[in-house]
């Protein structure tokens, strides 16, 4: 296997689980050393045991916290600092969603799915910024198609993800000559159990391992070419 992020120091936030979780392994299994995030201590536990599994001898370390404040994303760092000694990588992937008519959300349910699917993005990716310029970084914004096509009980969800689209474009244009690459991925479908959907597998979906080898794909780029946006769709959808 080519081990092409050996030496490098990465972090995933919404890792516990799903794509997140699918990132933390693909990252491991390529030679980084990776930290995962997520508010759930338990889960965050289970999912460390799981990467190491799968990724031999580096190194995997996880801290709780919910990115949607600030205060905890800088404790976060502080123990990146501390326990990394410094990041290379940053994948934003945490997220949440609430999908009803705009006039059925509450303010909490609307604070909370900008809080962790766009403010979320912002913290981590300042606190990043701020420890780039020595040796330079990349980050990549975890999306989704909902971020270009609107949908009825999607307010919230889309509003957020129009929002990383837009703040991924800008950040890739404030620091591109920074040694900072920015990239952002739309998913489509993933078979998750986002949004709450549960039950017998759906084949027709993509899965987290494939939005996981689309990040380790821009990662390898050369250093003067930069991926900036990927759209990914399920190749056979679903037959109404």
């Amino acid at each position: 296997m080519d081990h092409f992020l050996t030496g490098q120091k990465a972090l995933v936030t919404g890792a516990s689980k799903g794509i997140g979780l699918a990132i933390a392994k693909a990252l491991s299994g390529v030679g980084a050393e990776v930290a995962i995030c997520a508010r759930n201590a338990k889960e965050l536990e289970d999912a460390v045991r799981e990467i190491a599994s799968d990724g031999g001898n580096r190194r995997v370390l996880s801290r709780s916290a919910d990115v949607s404040s600030s205060q905890d994303v800088a404790r976060l760092f502080e123990f990146i600092d501390q326990e990394l000694g410094g990041l290379d990588i940053l994948i934003n992937n945490a997220g949440s969603g609430v999908f009803r008519a705009t006039a059925e959300l509450t303010v909490d349910e609307w604070d909370r799915i900008i809080g962790a699917n766009l403010s979320g993005a912002f913290y981590c990716s300042r606190e990043a910024l701020q420890r780039f310029p020595a040796r330079g970084g990349w980050i990549i914004n975890i999306s989704s198609l909902a971020g270009k096509n609107p949908f009825a009980g999607g307010a919230a969800y889309n509003a957020s993800k129009f929002g990383l689209n837009g703040f991924s474009e800008a950040m890739m244009l404030d620091h591109r000559n920074d040694n900072v690459r920015v990239s952002y991925i739309m998913p489509g479908s993933v078979e998750t159990g986002f949004g709450g959907h549960s039950g017998a597998r759906a084949d027709w979906k993509i899965a987290p391992e494939d939005i996981a080898e689309i990040v380790t794909d821009i990662l390898h780029m050369p250093a003067r070419t930069l991926i900036s946006r990927v759209e990914v769709r399920p190749s056979r959808p679903r037959s109404n």
